[in-house]
């Protein structure tokens, strides 16, 4: 926020009046030191002396405690009648302020050691000050409480650890206590209710004061302090806010911030009951529900709120304000809703709030326009609404704000037209940001304008600017950021743009149509970042000093990377050429850019190979994208052993050679694709074993032969894994359906460098999903991906793989798989895309495919599938026969061949073979019977028959009585039949 200072000037000005009061009540109206009339106290000058032993003093702050006059030591006070020592101020950054030095993690400040117990010595000590100093892992001491005339004690921002000793509950004479640090500190306390002993306390700053422990009953202690004025408890891990108090005691308040806590509740309504309040802070607290449970209107002298950052709150914006108003004369000069949940439009009734000096609504979900009133607020300095929903024109009356620093406005779906009447008075506007999602806001403003005011910050995107590139700019003396994105400009650079270079800190000019070409050395502020990419520039590659971020991406620069460029741009931190027409080799110079993040200089014509860096040479590489190039060679080995380095983008080059010797050991990366060169031999198996960070893996497009090594499943982290189109061979490792990568939903802190610049890296990879190529780039986090398609791999699917719930894409076409789709692929919930095409697998489709509700590409052709084809749920929405092609035994929608047909016809081509088979077989068991039973038949009747003669002369017997009694059945029913026949004649 560019105009901080600005936001809070009553809550300053009320801070300084209470700390001023307090101090001249605590030193007293006679405390004066220049005319004393008396020497310090000789007991008290060796107490100072004894507690100056157990500092330490660096750099000689206390150097002047020397002398028999202590009262005239670097801060100390004494009483002017009585010599007594009345004040003891040893803040850090007064007492020896060029003895304070930064370092990586915070500040430090001059004294540190032990305090002594011999100030208890200082009898008519009222004012102790020991804030701003280093007593790192020394407690508080409990000897303090002893201090019974103190009416000021400051040990805030001194690094104190350990227990807050509840004997500080003694000091009943106290109006001030400040104990708070700006960062969470080791120091605690358990229990508040020492704090009803400070019957006089008004200031009371515990910030950062881990009270964790009390959380139950801190508010109802605090409540018995009786005159508390100010109550700071910002990140103090407090979870607990009673939403209704038995008694509430806190009718003096004036300032409470209880800012950076988890409470984890409802605003609570007894807030309403303290009107006394003038500053409310209660910014990302964890707070929730409707807005307008808190009775706005009774905050009738309230001048400062900061409610933002409670995602959980929601309501309409219109019912805080319009309560607001409903004080005869409202205060609130600072009103900050940012980041919450509010809706509804701006009401009218805004522009009475006509105090107001700031108003943050950025990140809310605000809709309509800006009311006209909004001209009325003549005193508003700070007006953010960016990142809501808010349409329509927006209001000229903004021009009426004369008093405006800094206008937001972006991230909005603005619509019409920006003139100069919306500028005409705000001459003080220094910070001016716009932006339209529908790109339906246009610039309608002369060339040979001059505006009245001088900005230092501008941002406008998805807006019509151009063509002609704005001309008023040159006006603007004071730009050290100018962002122009997406603007329609399809002008030539002009030269006198260039002048701004020395002050500029941040340029993004990017996605428009700039020609010309860019002046070949250039200074610019340090560490400034410049956004160029997307444009129509040509020309060579510039060198400006001082730039640290620098992209000319997807323009139409063309010749070599200079190769004075480490030398001359050593500040560099990120760098990208891509998509340019760029030749020659990567320079050795640019081995010395240490301070280099990513480096992208993909998509070119380079060619060479890839530079080498000395050993020992320390980097601090995170990214580097060489992809879509024409370099050669091998992978240097400083790509494994520099440890900062994460994504590695090869592919598409011609490199080449044995991919195990070079890819042994590199612990740290993240991403590796490799594809689409000429690299050979088989995939390391140190990739599994060493790798275990790696999230995506591809190797697509090389000469890679041997089995895909078990060791890849140890890679949890993986859920990008392309192996595509190479002469891998064997089996499928089942073990794949153990990787956790595809079970969970991907972590997104790889793809791309996040920075304040408007220079980044952004990951991008080729990858064929849903049957074609596609380039993921933002999406890469949640494209979960298994690729084995185009090669010699054999056997059948693993069931494993259908446990990986996660998965979005599989390809396993183009292989020698057998055996049958797994029966259990339906749990693949949230599968996108399959194809199993061009394999030799059979079987019927499993029925529970149909419940792949998010499957939008299949492909199951030339196999050997038989069966109908199941015609529920996305099964309807796949109506293209080539799906199903080249498997002559399926029938079934969508195919032409119906399956009641393809049963009689079919089954007489299919099953005739199956009937064939099943018929020789009976044949052979029917001759073997006949054969068997013949020769049992015979030796059974007929043996028996010539072996024994009474068996012989028995049957033969009964053969002609057998005969005998046919003939006369025959006969008897001849003329049976005759006589009916001759009846039924007459």
């Amino acid at each position: 926020m560019e105009n901080k200072q600005a936001m809070f000037p009553v809550s300053i000005i009320l801070f300084s009046l209470l700390h001023q009061l307090l101090v001249m009540r605590a030193i007293g109206p006679n405390s004066a030191v220049k005319d004393n009339s008396f020497e310090c106290i000789e007991m008290e000058r060796k107490a100072l002396l004894k507690f100056k032993e157990g500092l330490n003093d660096p750099f000689h702050c206390l150097s002047s405690w020397v002398g028999s006059d202590c009262c005239k030591w670097v801060g100390v006070r004494c009483n002017k009648h009585t010599g007594n020592i009345v004040r003891l101020h040893l803040r850090g950054t007064d007492i020896c302020s060029k003895a304070t030095y930064k370092s990586a993690t915070h500040t430090k400040w001059p004294l540190s050691g032990e305090l002594n117990a011999s100030l208890l010595d200082l009898k008519y000590l009222n004012y102790l000050d020991l804030s701003h100093n280093d007593f790192e892992n020394v407690q508080v001491p409990s000897f303090l409480g002893s201090l019974g005339n103190l009416w000021y004690l400051n040990l805030s921002h001194s690094s104190f650890t350990g227990k807050v000793p509840s004997q500080l509950g003694n000091l009943s004479h106290l109006q001030y206590l400040s104990l708070s640090t700006p960062f969470s500190s080791s120091l605690w306390a358990s229990d508040l209710s020492w704090l009803s002993g400070l019957t006089s306390l008004q200031y009371l700053d515990m910030s950062s004061v881990n009270l964790s422990r009390a959380s139950s009953s801190w508010l109802q202690s605090i409540s018995r302090v009786p005159f508390l004025s100010l109550l700071r408890l910002s990140n103090c891990r407090l979870s607990s806010l009673p939403q209704t108090l038995p008694f509430l005691n806190l009718t003096s308040l004036t300032i409470l911030d209880l800012s950076f806590n988890s409470f984890d509740s409802l605003i609570p309504g007894w807030l309403s009951n303290i009107s006394t309040l003038i500053e409310l802070d209660l910014k990302s607290a964890s707070l929730k529900g409707p807005i307008t449970d808190v009775s706005w209107r009774n905050f009738c002298k309230l001048h400062i709120l900061h409610l933002s950052s409670n995602p959980q709150v929601v309501g309409k914006v219109n019912g805080l304000v319009e309560a607001l108003t409903m004080c005869t004369n409202s205060s609130i000069e600072t009103l900050d809703l940012a980041f919450n949940q509010l809706t509804g439009n701006l009401p009218a009734s805004l522009g009475y709030l006509k105090s107001l000096r700031t108003i943050w609504f950025e990140g809310n979900k605000l809709s309509g326009s800006i009311p006209p009133s909004i001209g009325n607020l003549s005193y508003l300095t700070f007006l953010d609404l960016s990142n809501n929903m808010m349409n329509g024109t927006i209001a000229s009356n903004i021009g009426q704000l004369t008093e405006l620093l800094t206008l937001n406005l972006d991230g909005n779906f603005w619509e019409g037209i920006l003139t100069e009447n919306h500028f005409h008075n705000v001459t003080h506007l220094s910070t001016f940001h716009v932006s339209s999602k529908m790109g339906s806001l246009a610039f309608n403003i002369p060339q040979n304008w001059a505006p009245s005011f001088n900005l230092v910050d501008l941002e406008i995107l998805d807006c019509q600017l151009g063509p002609e590139f704005p001309a008023w700019l040159k006006t603007q003396s004071n730009l050290m950021i100018i962002v122009l994105k997406s603007t329609g400009i399809s002008d030539i650079m002009p030269n006198w743009f260039w002048g701004f270079s020395p002050q500029i800190t941040t340029m993004d000019l990017s996605y428009n149509q700039l020609k010309g070409s860019l002046p070949k050395s250039l200074h610019l502020g340090d560490f400034a970042s410049v956004n160029l990419g997307f444009n129509a520039l040509e020309g060579s590659i510039p060198v400006w000093s001082g730039v640290t971020y620098l992209s000319l991406s997807n323009n139409f620069l063309s010749g070599s990377i200079p190769s004075n460029i480490g030398q001359d741009m050593s500040q560099l931190e990120g760098f990208d050429l891509s998509g340019n027409f760029i030749t020659g080799t990567i320079p050795s110079s640019m081995s010395l850019l240490n301070d280099l993040t990513f480096l992208d200089l993909s998509n070119n014509i380079l060619s060479g190979k890839i530079p080498l860096y000395g050993e020992g040479h320390k980097l601090h590489l995170y990214t580097i994208d060489l992809s879509g190039n024409n370099l050669s060679g091998g992978i240097p080995a400083w790509m494994c052993t520099t440890s900062s380095l994460r994504i590695v983008q090869l592919s598409n080059n011609s490199l080449s050679g044995e991919l195990s010797s070079m890819l042994p050991n590199c612990p740290y990366l993240y991403t590796i694709d490799l594809g689409d060169n000429a690299f050979f031999g088989s995939i390391p198996k140190s990739l599994g074993n060493n790798m275990t960070w790696i999230n995506e893996l591809r190797l697509q497009g090389n000469a890679l032969t041997g089995n895909i090594p078990e060791s890849l499943c140890q890679l949890s982290h993986l859920h990008v894994l392309d192996l595509a189109h190479n002469n891998l061979s064997g089996h499928i490792p089942p073990c794949l359906g153990n990787m956790t990568g595809f079970k969970a939903p991907s972590p997104y802190y790889v793809g791309k460098i996040h920075s304040h610049n408007q220079v980044t890296y952004s990951e991008h990879m080729d990858l064929y999903v849903k049957g074609r190529s596609m380039e993921y780039t933002s999406e890469m986090h949640v494209i979960n991906l298994i690729d084995l398609s185009s090669n010699h791999l054999y056997g059948e699917i693993p069931h494993t793989l259908t446990e990986l719930s996660y998965l979005v894409s599989l390809n396993l076409s183009w292989n020698q798989l057998t055996g049958s789709i797994p029966t259990n692929i339906g749990a693949l919930h949230q599968l996108e895309s399959l194809d199993l095409s061009n394999n030799h697998l059979s079987g019927s489709i499993p029925p529970n495919m149909a419940s792949l509700t998010f499957l939008g590409h299949l492909n199951l052709s030339y196999n050997n599938l038989s069966g109908e084809i199941p015609t529920t749920n996305q099964f309807h929405t796949w109506t293209d026969p080539s799906i199903y092609a080249g498997n002559p035994h399926l029938c079934g929608t969508p195919l032409h061949t119906k399956c009641s047909e393809h049963v009689d016809e079919s089954t007489t081509g299919n099953d005739d073979t199956y009937e064939d088979q099943d018929s020789s077989h009976n044949k052979l068991w029917l001759s073997l019977s006949i054969g068997l039973g013949y020769i049992v038949g015979f030796w059974a009747v007929c043996g028996s028959l010539v072996l024994k003669k009474s068996w012989r002369h028995a049957y033969f017997q009964f053969v002609d009585s057998m005969k005998d009694w046919i003939l006369l059945v025959t006969i008897t029913n001849w003329i049976r039949m005759k006589r009916k026949l001759n009846l039924g004649n007459n």
